[in-house]
């Protein structure tokens, strides 16, 4: 019997900050347009007002197989359903709090990151990048699993296309958004 994707063990391993996401911090982000699960075409460097973009490896398939026998042993690798829920669950906080738009990133199409937005009912789009033209561009942390070249799970707050804050590494993932909205009330 395959795991839920919406629960996390409690044995995950917890990835370790590697320096991979240090240059981030202050970065205008490049200007590369990403497809969203909404039907429109989004570059978060033209983004006006706060964003909160959270990239994260792929989502699965309830009733699939992980992308490799050992996914829930990568450090981080897993989670992403449980950190999308989280977003979903906290949207209204984080626009409470000036936030004027949230995504989710990943590598996956948007074909497939559709099916995912709605299965969850994501309350906000999620952004594909298949040919990691922006996770290229911008030096996200990534890393190889089953063949594939995956975001690892990082949170950016961008102001004006801007980063202003990053959150890197990210565990656990349900708890992602939690930790933006625990920073936004430390800095207002």
């Amino acid at each position: 019997m395959q795991p839920s994707p919406d629960a996390l063990p409690a044995d995950l391993p917890a990835p370790v900050d590697d320096g991979a996401a240090d240059h981030l911090r202050g970065m205008t982000l490049p200007d590369v347009a990403l497809t969203a699960t909404d039907g429109t075409t989004v570059s978060l460097a033209r983004l006006t007002g706060r964003t909160v973009a959270y990239a994260y490896p792929r989502t699965g398939e309830p009733g699939q197989p992980a992308l490799t026998p050992d996914w829930d042993a990568i450090p981080g690798a897993r989670g992403c359903t449980p950190q999308a829920c989280d977003f979903r669950d906290h949207h209204a906080a984080l626009r409470g709090r000036g936030v004027a738009q949230v995504y989710g990133l990943s590598t996956q199409t948007s074909v497939y990151q559709r099916e995912a937005a709605e299965r969850l009912r994501l309350t906000f789009p999620l952004l594909a990048d298949p040919h990691r033209a922006f996770t290229m561009a911008a030096r996200l942390p990534v890393f190889q699993a089953g063949g594939q070249v995956l975001m690892r799970r990082l949170t950016l707050v961008i102001d004006d296309g801007v980063v202003s804050q990053v959150f890197y590494p990210v565990f656990p993932a349900d708890r992602s958004a939690q930790q933006v909205i625990d920073w936004l009330d430390g800095s207002a």
